[in-house]
Formats: C-alpha cells, sequence, structure tokens
C-alpha cells in the first residue's frame, strides 16, 4: 500500500467517528499549549530580572559586612562583623581611581508621619552618591546634597508612592516630617522607578546616612553600593576595596562583595531552570493526552475487528496493519500539535497584551520540544494498539470474536 493510501486511509477512519477525534486532537493541543504558555512566562520572567539588572548598569558592587566563609552561608544583610562598616570606610574608597561612586546605606524601619497621616516605610539612610550610582530620576526637588555624608542634616527625599499616600497632590517640597523621633525637610521626590537593589524605592525615604545613624542608634553601616568607572574597572575596583578594607581593618578581610553581573548570571541560571521545569511540568499533560490516544484506539481497534480481518483475508501483511493504526496516531499527534502551537502563541499574545510591562518571550525550542515530544508520545502510546490489530487473526476478527 503506497503512503497516500495509507494516509487516505487512515483520513476516512478519523473522521468516521469526529467526536472521538476531536477530543483527542483537544487533549494534544491542550498539552502543547501548555508547555508553550508556561515557557513563555518562564523565559518571560528570566528577562524582565535581566532588564531590572540593566537598568541599574552592571558595573555595581555591593559591600556586605561579615565574610561568607565566616559563617558557611550567605553574609548577613543587616547584621554585624567582627569590625563594622563605617562611614570612614566609604569615605577612603573613594580614593580608588577604578570607583566612581560609593555610597553608604543604612537600612531600618520608622514611622513616617505628615499632618493627620502615618505610614511605616523602609529609612534608607545614604548620601549623594546614592543617586548617580543607582541612577535615580527626581520627579521634583533635588537630592541629598554633595556634602560630608557626616554631616547630620534634617533632610529627607521621599518616593513616588509615599508621598501620594502623605500628601495626595498637595505639594511635598518644603514641607516637614516626622521620621520616628525626629523631623526632616522635604526636599525632593523620586520618580516611580519601581523596584531597585532588592527593594521598592517608591515607598521609602532617604535621609543622610548620619542621620539615619542616630535615628536608629547605630553606627554601622548595613552595606556600602560602589560604582566602579566602567565595566573594564570592576576587577580593578574589587582588588581596591578588599585591600583598603583590609588595610582598615587590621588586616581582616571581614566583607563579601557581590558583583552585579555575578547576581545576574545566578538569577538568570535559576530562572532558566525554573523555565526547564515548567516545561518539564506541562509535559505532563502530553503524556496523559498519550494515554488517552492509546485508550480510544483500543477501542477502536475492538470495533473495528471485521475491518482488520478483512485486510488480512486480502493479503495485508502484520506490518501493513501495524503502519496503517500507527498512521493514525501519527496524524492526530502532529494535528494536535499543530493546534496546540497557535493556541499557545495566542495564549502568550494576551498575556502580553494585558500584561504590557512582562516581557512575554517563547523560545523556539519550547515550540519543537512540544512537537517532538507529541508525535513521540503518540507513536508510544499508539503503537500498543496498533500491535494489537496487527497480531489479530483474520478468522476470529471476521467473525468478530
Amino acid at each position: 500500500m503506497r503512503i497516500l493510501d495509507t494516509l487516505g486511509f487512515g483520513k476516512i477512519a478519523l473522521t468516521a467517528n469526529p467526536t472521538r477525534t476531536l477530543l483527542i486532537l483537544l487533549a494534544m493541543s491542550i498539552g502543547v499549549a501548555s508547555v508553550i504558555i508556561l515557557t513563555s512566562l518562564g523565559e518571560g520572567a528570566r528577562k524582565y530580572v535581566s532588564a531590572q539588572f540593566e537598568t541599574l548598569g552592571s558595573e555595581l558592587l555591593f559591600i556586605l559586612p561579615g565574610k561568607r566563609e565566616t559563617t558557611g552561608g550567605l553574609p548577613p544583610l543587616l547584621g554585624t562583623s567582627p569590625k563594622d562598616l563605617t562611614i570612614e570606610d566609604a569615605l577612603s574608597l573613594k580614593r580608588s581611581r577604578a570607583i566612581a561612586y560609593v555610597a553608604p546605606v543604612i537600612l531600618g524601619a520608622a514611622p513616617v508621619s505628615f499632618a493627620s497621616r502615618e505610614r511605616e516605610v523602609v529609612i534608607f539612610g545614604s548620601s549623594s552618591d546614592l543617586k548617580a550610582a543607582l541612577d535615580l530620576p527626581m520627579a521634583a526637588g533635588h537630592f541629598l546634597p554633595d556634602d560630608d555624608p557626616r554631616n547630620a542634616a534634617s533632610i529627607c527625599v521621599i518616593g513616588n508612592k509615599l508621598k501620594k499616600e502623605l500628601f495626595d497632590n498637595k505639594k511635598a517640597i518644603g514641607e516637614w516630617l516626622r521620621i520616628g523621633e525626629r523631623r526632616f525637610r522635604v526636599i525632593g521626590e523620586l520618580s516611580a522607578k519601581g523596584q531597585s537593589v532588592g527593594m521598592d524605592l517608591s515607598d521609602t525615604a532617604i535621609i543622610p546616612v548620619a542621620s539615619a545613624e542616630i535615628l536608629f542608634n547605630k553606627a554601622s553601616l548595613s552595606r556600602m553600593i560602589v560604582k566602579a568607572r566602567g565595566k573594564e574597572s570592576l576587577d580593578k575596583a574589587e582588588a581596591d576595596i578588599l585591600r583598603t578594607i583590609k588595610q582598615r581593618h587590621d588586616g581582616d578581610e571581614d566583607i563579601t562583595i557581590l558583583r552585579q553581573d555575578s547576581l545576574l548570571q545566578t538569577f538568570d541560571g535559576v530562572l532558566q531552570t525554573l523555565t526547564w521545569a515548567l516545561a518539564g511540568i506541562a509535559a505532563i499533560s502530553l503524556i496523559v493526552a498519550g494515554i488517552l490516544i492509546m485508550n480510544v484506539m483500543l477501542v477502536s481497534v475492538s470495533q473495528r475487528k471485521s475491518e482488520i480481518g478483512l485486510l488480512k483475508a486480502l493479503g495485508a501483511p502484520t506490518r501493513q496493519v501495524l503502519t496503517l493504526f500507527l498512521s493514525e496516531a501519527l496524524m492526530l499527534s502532529i494535528a494536535g500539535g499543530i493546534i496546540g502551537v497557535f493556541i499557545g502563541l495566542a495564549g502568550a499574545k494576551m498575556i502580553a497584551y494585558f500584561i504590557p510591562n512582562f516581557p512575554v518571550q517563547t523560545p523556539l525550542w519550547a515550540i519543537a520540544a512540544s512537537l517532538i515530544v507529541t508525535i513521540i508520545t503518540g507513536l508510544i502510546f499508539g503503537s500498543i494498539p496498533a500491535s494489537k490489530a496487527a497480531k489479530l487473526n483474520p478468522v476470529l476478527a471476521l467473525s468478530d470474536k
């Protein structure tokens, strides 16, 4: 039997029971669409995180107190080390020619109030270098002045969200806020920028780092944010930081330096693994669809015994009968896979339309892999009923016993 005859035979068999065929196509297409949509979300998450890091630039280094090896785990973000990081440490790093900006940072939480409104927010104690290091855009006013960070001025810069919560549409510049037990005059308002350095800067207040020391009664920094003069200066900047801190801390290398490019690679690897995991979970539905093909075709074999018996009585070899049933499974798998690809791509487009800020992107490997898995699944599970049909005795099949 020629290939066209085999395909024509399979087409007739599939169209003879449209409900059964549609159920199988639906199962296969849902499985393929699930793989494409979930991998698109995983790939989109990876692109989104990469874009967030790139908005900060790739020249950032984060200096945390404490050496990773001293605890056997991650360095403490807000903890102490054998020698605390100080404002003087930050000032000493600015002597390096490889470093453009050094922003000392003290983090804490405190109530911020204006008139009868009050909110508990994160307070970010830093210096004028923070704006340049993180490229913070201003909506109104100006940032912390470029003076000695050891001066405890009663001024603050507030985020866009905090401004709306406390002032609504009123002007905030020049007004006095109460942060904890101290009063601060608003000199600037940040533009809405979203997430940055692991926190929402739109819902925070930034005050001079020396004022934060007084507010939270601490003399140690939570971290330092350093911006190198360029990507080519990252290694030199890291070496200068380690050497300077070691000199100032009596020979102890008691800090941990996190490079933004390393953080990006770590997140990229984690999210890539997540994408593969999502694809694997969605691929389970393809196996379920393959089982459905097997069950439906087993029923089909029992219903078409007379047809199979007639074919074998007319001289059709066992291999030919096997090919006929496998061709049906293959046609169902390919058709279901193609339909699923279109449904999955349409679903990804809809997600991108309703969430425009999320970069939904369908990887080509997901489309190819889902189609290949669909075909393989259909052939594997279709081979069982096909083998059963091929082994039928023609006499018994014609007598339908």
